[in-house]
């Protein structure tokens, strides 16, 4: 390890005061110098389009990239079941503090107090931002926006449309950025992907970009660089990503000097529906959302198992008595709602032992029978039929849940060709989210100078476990109300810089290692796709690296991803020509970068000899396998610095304080 160079820059004072007290202190930028100075925002997310649109409207000259055909096809409308914010409307003690406190809870306490609370402080305001900018949230019948709970809390907090909230806040982002680009205070440049961040003295003033559809590599310069480009779940191969999400803009950052902090980290959500086969490219999630009115279980006996697999017994004809609703049995105060990584360790220990429903015995029930008879009982009640059937009540409930759910079950039949509201979905965790990150301080600055990162591309708010509905709070928070106040402190000292050239020869040097990668991929002329090669490195990052891990299977990942990354750069196969649309050279840019990102989640997981939210480590449990944190030696950030080989990164670790909660193990019981 060697001499830390990290300074969170958290402001002094309570806790409660921190970002008021800091907002009104750090250094503006007058409205006429805002127009001379241009900044760069990768990617157009709900983290991307709301902070571009947040800048464009204070004056900022803004650029924005995407490698999709449109800023609105980001990977943030995938998003379902809905976004959290501390409104209390629901009347059952929610508070900035309550949502503070279950978020470090939820994140196993490994996250930095001040920024999770700004998170807290400024999601109402979300809310309110989103709402009149037109977004469609539920409301109850009294006119109020309406809520439902997510895992790891007990309270509703959760704001929703439908199962397609990602998308909605997204067109609400969008439809603000567009108002930018039509007024020409936002220049958008899409099918462009991002190869290369250029440094000038020391700062982040611009990006080596490659049109995706003419192969052109261009210079683009700015004052700053912002970087929300998602997370990098895709290392795995199969996750419920979009397959065009990556690590690569991240990645160039990091080895340009901006530290990568708890890789790690990666979420595994529980309710995905379950791999169905080799061929498979990725996999589609279900809401968490489900898990309010869907009872998860599996049978108790392994002979009503086999029935099931085999056919001769639907989940139906198996009785209460026996059914195991594992997740009430053992964690009785949160039952169906405990955090992300707890339920699907639940549901990996059940069908390990034997209990799965599918043929591949990975899969557990998500059961909605009981949902139905009592929304249909209430429906009933309320349409004074109060002599009706239970045919009649359950098909007033599955109106309910329609209303409620009804995409969802749709999308769920349309790929299983099994309709959930006759029997049980089945449903197996699956690589999710990314907790970790690049590194920044509470101003979302990297170690680089003038370069942000925000949303899921930064580590900072989730520690070791995300809940649910909160990356859409985190992107938007940090688009709408962080972002657009702190970078002005920087770049309050580039209001004389002037226009930044990009014949610069730090430029043309970037650009020209750019094209020496991608000729050097062209010139191998191997015999393996690069799909094979992903599929490769997925396999060893979940077996090894996945929802359980241990040290002679991390030491052995390492040493497997080496060798498989030696194998890449000699035998890879790339069809078609540099200067054209080629998907085939998209995606071995990016897996190149996985497979040396891939090398320093495992070196990371090797380092951190505790368990912690999704990091689950076999050696360090507790009597009844829950995770065991070890706080005296790792409670800090693990931030690493690339030195030319991510196998021998250096480590540096941001001392985690904790003033304001107590550190407890945390229990769902």
């Amino acid at each position: 390890m060697s001499e830390n160079k990290l300074n969170s820059k958290v402001p002094e004072g309570p806790l409660s005061d921190k970002w008021t007290n800091h907002k009104n202190h750090i250094r503006l930028v007058n409205p006429a110098n805002k127009r001379q100075l241009e900044i760069i925002v990768v990617g157009t997310g709900l983290a991307g389009a709301s902070a571009a649109a947040s800048l464009a409207e204070m004056g900022y000259k803004v650029k924005t990239f995407c490698f999709q055909d449109s800023p609105r096809r980001a990977h943030s409308i995938a998003a379902q079941g809905g976004i959290n914010a501390a409104k209390n409307y629901q009347n059952d003690g929610d508070s900035t503090y309550r949502l503070f406190y279950d978020t470090i809870k939820g994140g196993d306490y490994r996250s930095r107090e001040a920024n999770t609370y700004r998170l807290a402080e400024v999601s109402a305001n979300i809310i309110d931002q989103c709402v009149a900018q037109g977004v469609p949230f539920a409301r109850e019948y009294g006119g109020l926006l309406d809520n439902r709970s997510f895992g790891g809390v007990q309270v509703s907090r959760t704001f929703y449309a439908k199962g397609q909230t990602g998308q909605q806040l997204l067109l609400g982002a969008y439809s603000a950025l567009n108002r930018q680009i039509s007024k020409g205070n936002v220049t958008s440049y899409t099918r462009h992907e991002m190869l290369d961040l250029v440094l000038i003295e020391g700062k982040a003033r611009g990006i080596i970009a490659r049109n995706l559809i003419t192969g052109e590599i261009e210079r683009h310069a700015a004052h700053a660089v912002v970087l929300c480009t998602g997370g990098y779940g895709n290392v795995f191969f199969l996750s419920t990503n979009a397959m065009g999400s990556n690590v690569t803009a991240a990645w160039k950052a990091h080895k340009k000097g901006a530290f990568m902090a708890n890789p790690c980290y990666t979420q595994i959500h529980p309710t995905c529906i379950p791999v169905s086969g080799h061929y498979q490219s990725k996999l589609t999630l279900m809401s968490e959302s489900l898990r309010n009115d869907g009872r998860i279980w599996v049978p108790k006996k392994k002979e009503d198992v086999e029935a099931i697999r085999n056919g001769s017994k639907k989940p139906k004809d198996i009785p209460a008595e026996d059914r195991d609703y594992y997740l009430e049995r053992r964690y009785p105060a949160f039952g169906n709602l405990v955090p992300r990584d707890v339920a699907s360790r639940a549901a990996k220990e059940r069908c390990d032992a034997g209990f799965g429903v599918n043929k591949t015995g990975e899969a557990v029930f998500l059961d909605f029978a009981s949902s139905f008879e009592r929304y249909g009982e209430i429906e009933a009640h309320v349409q004074g039929k109060h002599n009706a059937t239970k045919e009649e009540i359950i098909a007033l409930g599955k109106k309910v849940v329609e209303k409620k759910y009804g995409n969802l079950f749709q999308m769920y039949e349309k790929i299983t060709a099994e309709n959930p509201y006759e029997t049980p979905m089945k449903i197996y965790p699956a690589v999710h989210y990314t907790m970790g990150g690049l590194w920044v301080d509470y101003n979302l600055m990297s170690t680089v100078p003038g370069l942000y990162v925000c949303g899921e591309a930064n580590f900072s708010d989730h520690g070791a476990n995300r809940l649910g509905a909160s990356a859409l709070m985190q992107g938007l928070a940090d688009g709408y109300f962080v972002l657009p106040y702190t970078i002005g402190d920087y770049l309050a000292d580039d209001i004389r810089t002037g226009k930044i050239s990009t014949d610069l020869p730090e430029f043309k040097e970037a650009e020209e290692k750019v094209k020496e990668t991608i000729s050097k991929l062209f010139s191998i002329k191997g015999s393996e796709s690069v799909d094979s090669f992903h599929k490769r490195l997925g396999k060893i990052m979940w077996d090894k690296c996945g929802m359980a891990r241990n040290a002679q299977g991390l030491q052995e990942a390492i040493g497997e991803i080496r060798t498989l990354r030696e194998e890449f750069w000699k035998n890879v196969r790339i069809t078609g020509e540099p200067n054209e649309l080629n998907n085939e050279l998209e995606k071995a840019m990016r897996v190149a970068d996985f497979l040396e990102l891939g090398e320093l989640m495992c070196v990371d997981a090797l380092n951190r000899n505790e368990s912690c939210g999704g990091h689950f480590r076999e050696e360090y449990q507790t009597q009844d396998g829950e995770a065991k944190r070890d706080d005296g030696n790792f409670a800090h950030v693990a931030a690493w610095e690339f030195v030319g080989d991510p196998g021998k990164a250096l480590l540096h670790k941001e001392e985690l304080k904790f003033e304001n909660i107590k550190l407890v193990q945390r229990s769902y019981k």
